[in-house]
């Protein structure tokens, strides 16, 4: 396992060698959120540095417990001061003023390296921050460290780097985070910042988000940029807010949409988008809305405690004014969500080698191949899209995005016109039908994983929220699946069930 020498430097030098007052009280950072901390800033009770500051101290005293996080941003102590200089002298927060956020390690990100846990790009420091990242920074916020993940993000089962190692869960330190955000889900869990993001090509942003007790946005493919991210399946792959609550992850969208030239598919979102999602977050959102159970998923080999959880969010969506619409069935979709994936990962991620790193030792797969992996499961990976190009399974109908490929499109069709005839405003689901695996054992106790089946073929919309946990503390999670765009129904959904049952706790580290 390679750890990043620099890590527990950078971590050393801004808590020594920083120089700043001391807060009225110390800063208890468990469970902050935006508008509290915008809060503390309007009142006086503390500055972007000294919080800045809070969160790298719990870092340097526990996520050897999590190994979590793969790099301290080296100057998110200079950025937080700019950003209290700047508020001092204009009284204006701007949306994101002063928030420390977890950035995944495969979105490019300025002083920084960008590995995707990988060998092949543990020293590559991009010239440029993504476009997600530019637009974040603009919003005020801090970027405050970057994330482990599971290797080229292959693995929805667990976390494992070559540039970092493995990273456990927070709840429960025996068993997996999921992957392959798992770095920022356990962070972000962990109270190692104020919000974070994932990438998501089937399972990645929901899974470690349901796993970790947090809300997980995987957004419509279309509404937010994916230029300037390290790629899996791009035709699947999308970039969302990981965060404790859904104001936050709210927040943290709605900076992120909006069309991005250089990423065609976002041109589709014209029209489609708003510049105010917050006006969603209806406390009493559930009132009125029709809801349908998918039981083709809810009940395919469930842990009967997940199944107990599940059933028990049904009553608290009944409860809170939602109108359970159970079954809800979609006709022909155990054939519909037939060979659906294709692998397209040579093609995407020589295009992003070419654009971004530019060496000419590493041009190809083969080089990344050449070059190697300390993961075992990683190398079976690279082996497998080495050797294997285009749709998995026996169809032969040519590959597409999701707006343009035959196959997606009667997914999607199927799904909505299911939904329009019983007037749903959502689907909902568990995210997971079982327990998170032992590390020890990820894949062999690897089931449950409902995310991969619908939205990263569909494009559609799909949200995650903590709906209880299971016998060794271990987070569940309920989804909420909409149409495509529908992010203000989701959002008016996934608040309106958060509020009402409040299931999200720290961990205990």
């Amino acid at each position: 396992m390679i750890r990043n020498p620099i890590f527990f430097l950078l971590l050393l030098v801004a808590l020594i060698g920083c120089k700043t007052s001391e807060p009225t009280e110390p800063i208890d950072v468990t469970e902050l959120t935006i508008s509290e901390i915008h809060d503390a800033y309007k009142s006086g009770t503390f500055t972007a540095e000294q919080l800045t500051k809070a969160y790298l101290k719990r870092i340097a005293l526990l996520d050897s417990n999590t190994n979590a996080l793969t790099a301290i941003n080296p100057v998110a102590l200079d950025i937080a001061k700019q950003l209290d200089a700047e508020f001092e002298k204009t009284g204006v927060l701007r949306p994101l003023h002063g928030i420390p956020i977890i950035v995944k390690d495969n979105i490019n990100t300025v002083g920084m390296p960008t590995t995707a846990g990988s060998l092949a790009l543990v020293d590559y420091y991009p010239e440029k921050d993504a476009p997600i990242i530019k637009k974040l920074k603009q919003a005020g916020a801090i970027v405050l460290a970057k994330s482990n993940m599971a290797e080229w993000a292959f693995s929805p089962m667990h976390s494992e780097s070559s540039t970092h190692g493995t990273t456990r869960n927070p709840y429960n330190l025996d068993y997996v985070p999921a992957g392959s955000s798992g770095g920022t889900g356990a962070s972000v869990a962990s109270n190692f910042g104020t919000v974070g993001l994932g990438t998501d090509t089937g399972n990645s942003i929901r899974g470690p988000s349901s796993h970790n007790a947090l809300v997980g946005f995987r957004t419509t493919l279309g509404l937010i940029s994916r230029t300037g991210i390290v790629p899996l399946y791009l035709r699947n792959d999308v970039v969302g807010p990981m965060c404790r609550n859904v104001e936050d992850a709210t927040r943290v969208m709605e900076i992120m949409a909006g069309v991005d030239p250089d990423d065609p598919i976002t041109e589709l979102s014209k029209g489609k988008t708003y510049t105010d999602y917050q006006q969603f977050l209806v406390k009493n959102g559930l009132q009125g809305a029709r809801i349908g159970v998918l039981r083709e998923l809810s009940e395919h080999e469930v842990d009967p405690e997940v199944k107990a959880l599940f059933e028990q969010a049904l009553l608290d969506l009944d409860a809170l004014g939602a109108e359970i619409v159970d079954p809800f069935d979609v006709p022909g979709f155990n054939t519909l969500r037939q060979d659906q994936w294709c692998a397209t990962f040579k093609k995407d991620l020589e295009q992003f080698l070419a654009t971004y790193v530019k060496r000419d030792t590493i041009q190809t797969l083969e080089d990344i191949v050449r070059i190697g992996t300390q993961s075992e499961f990683a190398k079976q990976r690279l082996s497998s899209q080495k050797d294997h190009d285009g749709r998995w399974g026996d169809s032969e109908v040519p590959c597409g995005d999701a707006y343009h490929d035959m196959k997606r499109i009667a997914f999607r069709e199927a799904i909505e016109n299911a939904m329009d005839s019983l007037k749903l405003d959502a689907v909902v689901y568990p995210s997971w039908n079982n327990k998170p695996a032992h590390i020890n054992k990820f894949q062999e106790e690897y089931k449950g994983d409902n995310n991969q089946v619908i939205s990263p073929h569909t494009g559609q919309p799909a949200f995650t929220v903590p709906m209880g946990y299971t016998t060794g503390n271990l987070p569940a999670g309920i989804q909420f699946l909409g149409r495509m765009y529908a992010e203000p129904i989701l959002i008016k959904l996934a608040y309106s069930y958060e509020q009402g049952t409040h299931h999200r706790k720290p961990p205990q580290l």
